[in-house]
């Protein structure tokens, strides 16, 4: 009894099936459709088995529909959490699925596995008008930053064996509705830090990294080649475990993007080269001096997901951080994504930081693009969802206003169809104990 009152009622909710989907139709409303369709001054839309089939100024409520009267509300598709920890972290004191020591696993570790419906973190987060999320790994070794509790070495020191900790391993998209399986899509993209952290993995020179890096791609290409005399140990000795080499093979045949972590404008630079010259789909996370660049990004037709309230230098890489970043790299035609803070606690937070990305200077479009329909083109998802398009799956919000000024709120949250509950364990625990006047629970009377 003591677990699962610990757990909250909101957790164990996670783990229950959803409602059948039913047919919905959303009236009067500003619909912001991230899609074709643009902008829908009023109009309706409707959703039929956990899809949308409909949406326009002159679209009929079909019979038998429940009807949702916006009253001149704002409808928009589902946000993405980028960058995020959502599944994958509780409690960062205690660790989390993402980051693994292990001399024998970099690249092929997969965060698929790790993922927890019942995590708390989500409700929160999907009240924030969050559908789904990029769960992504983090580094290890000696660098980047490390979680709370994560254990790191005296002064930062490298990886014992630092070719695994080259790769930080797979991401994956995850779906923020209730149910007991929220993978979306695994092994979206492979994780690498370069930059700071990456030299301090490598031995601690940028250059070092570079040239670790492509020996490894080598490897993997030598591998897949002659996967046959590896087995019968006739190949040449080679820096990555099998599973390693075997999650690496779809990196260097260009079907897995990697997610390079980097922030220095020089970084950014050499890691579009790299890409170049070894043939690689990158995508650049961080990039806080991406603004310096930005032509060459758009040129190299790279992807950026940016933390748009990062103007505070926490290192040398990063002097260059300004508050107008996203802007002005969308402004050169780079393709960007708005990520949060931390990605978790936090996550709830990434419609705020779109709205003061449009404050400092990003357009309004852009930042919508940026939370929609942006990270489901970068991370192949924008077939099932990213925008108010019939086919789609109905990952739909309606605002009370703008969703991007703090003093509206989401009124109905669709995830695939399903309306989800407007609650969390914070809330629960809110409407529990707001009320001083009435008797404590049986477990407090002692």
């Amino acid at each position: 009894m003591l677990r699962q009152a610990l757990m909250g009622a909101a957790a164990i909710a996670a783990f229950a099936l959803p409602a059948t989907a039913e047919t919905v139709a959303v009236t009067h409303a500003r619909i912001l459709t991230a899609g074709p369709a643009g902008e829908i001054a009023q109009g309706t839309l409707v959703l039929r088995d956990g899809k949308i089939v409909a949406v326009g100024a002159n679209v009929a409520v079909p019979a038998g529909a429940r009807v949702i009267d916006a009253a001149g509300g704002v409808v928009t598709p589902g946000f993405f959490a980028t960058d995020s920890v959502l599944g994958a972290q509780e409690v960062g004191s205690l660790g989390s699925d993402l980051r693994v020591s292990n001399p024998a696993l970099g690249a092929a570790m997969d965060v698929q596995y790790g993922l927890n419906p019942a995590s708390t973190l989500i409700p929160v987060a999907r009240l924030g008008g969050l559908t789904s999320a990029i769960v992504m790994p983090h580094a290890s070794g000696g660098g980047g930053e490390a979680d709370e509790g994560d254990e790191m070495t005296s002064g930062g020191a490298p990886d014992s064996d630092p070719s695994h900790a080259l790769f930080a391993g797979q991401a994956a998209v995850v779906t923020l509705g209730q149910g007991p399986d929220i993978l979306a899509k695994a092994k979206v993209a492979m994780v690498v830090p370069f930059g700071q952290a990456g030299a301090k993995i490598a031995g601690g020179a940028r250059g070092a990294e570079f040239v670790a890096f492509k020996a490894a791609l080598q490897d993997v290409r030598d591998y897949a080649r002659n996967k046959a005399g590896y087995d019968k140990g006739e190949s040449r000795a080679l820096s990555l475990s099998k599973a390693d080499l075997e999650a690496l093979i779809p990196v260097v045949q260009g079907r897995m993007p990697i997610i390079a972590e980097v922030h220095r404008a020089a970084d950014i630079l050499a890691v579009l080269k790299l890409a170049k010259e070894e043939n690689l789909k990158v995508i650049l996370n961080g990039a806080e001096e991406g603004w310096m660049v930005a032509a060459d990004i758009a040129k190299a037709g790279v992807p950026v997901l940016v933390y748009p309230l990062s103007d505070r230098s926490v290192s040398f890489e990063q002097l260059g951080s300004t508050l107008d970043n996203a802007g002005r790299l969308a402004a050169a035609g780079v393709v960007v994504a708005i990520e949060s803070d931390d990605g978790g606690h936090r996550a709830r937070e990434t419609r705020y930081d779109a709205g003061n990305a449009v404050s400092h200077g990003m357009a309004y479009a852009a930042a919508l693009a940026a939370v929609t329909i942006n990270p489901a083109k970068i991370f192949g998802v924008a077939d099932r969802t990213g925008s108010i398009e019939p086919g789609k799956d109905a990952d739909v919000v309606i605002w009370t206003g703008d969703p991007f000024e703090p003093l509206s709120q989401a009124s109905a949250i669709f995830v695939r169809g399903v309306q989800q509950p407007m609650t969390s364990r914070q809330l629960e625990l809110r409407d529990r104990y707001k009320d001083l006047n009435r008797a404590l629970p049986p477990a407090y009377s002692h």
